[in-house]
Protein backbone atom coordinates (compact mmCIF):
# COMPACT_ATOMS: atom_id res chain seq x y z
CA UNK A 1 0.00 0.00 0.00
CA UNK A 2 1.53 3.31 -1.11
CA UNK A 3 1.82 6.18 1.37
CA UNK A 4 1.12 9.88 0.82
CA UNK A 5 3.96 12.35 0.32
CA UNK A 6 3.52 13.93 3.79
CA UNK A 7 3.66 10.47 5.40
CA UNK A 8 6.66 9.52 3.28
CA UNK A 9 8.56 12.69 4.25
CA UNK A 10 7.72 12.18 7.92
CA UNK A 11 9.03 8.60 7.77
CA UNK A 12 12.21 9.67 5.94
CA UNK A 13 12.93 12.41 8.49
CA UNK A 14 12.32 10.07 11.40
CA UNK A 15 14.49 7.27 9.96
CA UNK A 16 17.36 9.64 9.10
CA UNK A 17 17.31 11.26 12.55
CA UNK A 18 17.34 7.85 14.22
CA UNK A 19 20.11 6.43 12.04
CA UNK A 20 22.41 9.46 12.02
CA UNK A 21 21.61 10.82 15.51
CA UNK A 22 21.54 14.30 13.92
CA UNK A 23 18.96 17.08 14.29
CA UNK A 24 16.76 17.85 11.30
CA UNK A 25 16.97 21.34 9.84
CA UNK A 26 14.52 21.14 6.92
CA UNK A 27 13.13 18.97 4.16
CA UNK A 28 14.44 20.03 0.76
CA UNK A 29 12.22 17.90 -1.44
CA UNK A 30 10.71 14.58 -2.43
CA UNK A 31 10.82 13.17 -5.95
CA UNK A 32 9.20 10.06 -7.41
CA UNK A 33 11.89 7.85 -8.90
CA UNK A 34 10.88 4.57 -10.53
CA UNK A 35 8.70 2.59 -8.11
CA UNK A 36 9.94 4.56 -5.11
CA UNK A 37 10.88 8.00 -3.86
CA UNK A 38 13.97 10.05 -3.11
CA UNK A 39 13.66 12.46 -0.18
CA UNK A 40 16.28 15.15 0.53
CA UNK A 41 16.64 16.31 4.12
CA UNK A 42 19.04 18.89 5.50
CA UNK A 43 20.45 17.96 8.91
CA UNK A 44 22.70 19.70 11.43
CA UNK A 45 26.09 17.97 11.38
CA UNK A 46 27.63 20.38 13.90
CA UNK A 47 25.99 22.99 16.11
CA UNK A 48 27.95 26.24 16.49
CA UNK A 49 27.65 29.62 18.17
CA UNK A 50 26.44 31.71 16.53
CA UNK A 51 24.10 29.29 14.77
CA UNK A 52 24.89 30.87 11.38
CA UNK A 53 28.11 28.82 11.58
CA UNK A 54 26.27 25.49 12.01
CA UNK A 55 27.41 22.85 9.54
CA UNK A 56 24.44 21.48 7.60
CA UNK A 57 24.48 18.32 5.50
CA UNK A 58 22.08 17.23 2.79
CA UNK A 59 21.03 13.60 3.14
CA UNK A 60 19.31 11.62 0.41
CA UNK A 61 16.92 8.87 1.46
CA UNK A 62 15.76 6.30 -1.12
CA UNK A 63 12.40 4.82 -0.18
CA UNK A 64 10.05 2.30 -1.71
CA UNK A 65 6.39 3.03 -2.50
CA UNK A 66 5.39 1.85 0.98
CA UNK A 67 7.75 4.29 2.70
CA UNK A 68 10.41 1.77 3.69
CA UNK A 69 13.92 3.18 3.74
CA UNK A 70 16.10 1.34 1.21
CA UNK A 71 19.28 3.44 1.32
CA UNK A 72 20.59 6.78 2.52
CA UNK A 73 23.72 8.86 2.17
CA UNK A 74 25.19 12.30 2.72
CA UNK A 75 25.29 14.29 -0.52
CA UNK A 76 26.91 17.54 0.56
CA UNK A 77 27.63 19.98 3.37
CA UNK A 78 27.55 23.75 3.89
CA UNK A 79 27.60 26.36 6.61
CA UNK A 80 24.11 27.60 7.52
CA UNK A 81 25.07 31.15 6.50
CA UNK A 82 26.21 30.08 3.03
CA UNK A 83 23.52 30.78 0.49
CA UNK A 84 23.05 28.26 -2.28
CA UNK A 85 21.48 29.22 -5.58
CA UNK A 86 18.86 27.04 -7.20
CA UNK A 87 19.71 25.41 -10.52
CA UNK A 88 16.96 27.44 -12.24
CA UNK A 89 18.67 30.79 -11.56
Amino acid sequence: MAVSIPELVKKARSELAQLTQLDISTTLGAVKEGDGWVVLVEMVEKHSLPDQLDILATYEASMDADGNLLAFGRKGMRRRMDVTESEEE
